[in-house]
């Protein structure tokens, strides 16, 4: 635990989402003490756990549904220079598929190459 920033002591406790001192009483954030708390990196990964970032070339992992077209996406479609978005529904990568167009994917359904 990090001291505390009012009188130093190192005596600091967790109670719920506050860190307490039993010192001089002060009650500050938990996630103000962490360094890096609040403005830590999402990092998003690919089926096999494979760290994902802006501009990598995946393959589709397995067969998907396009709205609108009759034959969907298949297994090992390359897509090329990915970008990683905070979509909705849990759709984390936006790219452009050869004869698709513009899509949104989920993480959980490609392989980095």
């Amino acid at each position: 635990m990090p001291p505390c920033p009012e009188c130093s002591s190192a005596y600091a406790y967790e109670m719920g989402a506050l860190l307490v001192c039993p010192e001089c009483g002060h009650e500050r954030p938990l996630a103000a003490a962490e360094p890096g708390g609040a403005a830590e990196e999402r990092v998003i990964k690919d089926a096999v756990g494979n760290v994902l970032a802006d501009g990598d070339t995946v393959t589709v992992v397995k067969g998907l549904k396009v709205k609108g077209s009759p034959t969907g996406i298949k297994a090992g479609t390359k897509v090329r220079n990915i970008r990683l978005v905070d979509g909705v529904d849990g759709h984390d990568i936006d790219c452009r598929i050869e004869g698709f167009g513009q899509m949104q994917l989920k993480s959980s359904v490609v392989r980095k190459v």
